[in-house]
């Protein structure tokens, strides 16, 4: 079972309604394809504290949607923590023609996958981690989104 903490700032994400079930709906549907136990830590923020984890962790100057940090083993039962902009994840859900609930779960469980060593820097990891992320929307209703656009999360 997956365990929710969850940080909420800014008011941006108050449209979306209970952030904690949606997290906990997401993060369910990604744990039926890739099993784990444990916690996970989201951070649903603006874009200018992403631009700040950015840089501190990943040397990168600038917002991106979605940052994952994977938990080390000595660190159990944490699984890492997921940080997610509203301003990117805004901007891309409409240029993709997306709904920003529908664009966030994929967000979370991508950067669920990513916790449990998921990567997509070769189009073969590419393709496990994307029908992964395909399954576990499709089993919440959601179209697969490498089909509406090719755009993919920045972890």
């Amino acid at each position: 079972m997956i365990e929710l903490a969850l940080i909420v700032e800014g008011e941006e994400w108050a449209a979306l309604g209970d952030l904690d079930s949606h997290c906990r709906r997401a993060f369910a549907a990604a744990a039926r394809e890739e099993p784990a136990e444990g916690l996970v830590s989201v951070l649903l923020t603006g874009d200018a504290e992403l631009q700040r984890l950015n840089l501190e962790f990943r040397g990168k100057d600038k917002p991106t949607d979605v940052l994952s940090f994977p938990a080390l083993e000595m660190d159990r039962p944490l699984l890492g923590d997921i940080a997610v902009t509203s301003g990117i994840a805004a901007k891309d859900a409409a240029a993709q023609g997306k709904n920003l609930a529908d664009h966030l779960t994929h967000l979370l469980i991508h950067g669920y996958l990513h916790l449990l060593g998921h990567d997509h820097e070769t189009p073969e990891e590419a393709a496990i981690m994307e029908s992964k992320e395909i399954s576990a929307l499709a089993s919440l209703g959601i179209p697969n989104p490498y089909l509406l656009s090719d755009a993919h999360a920045d972890e």
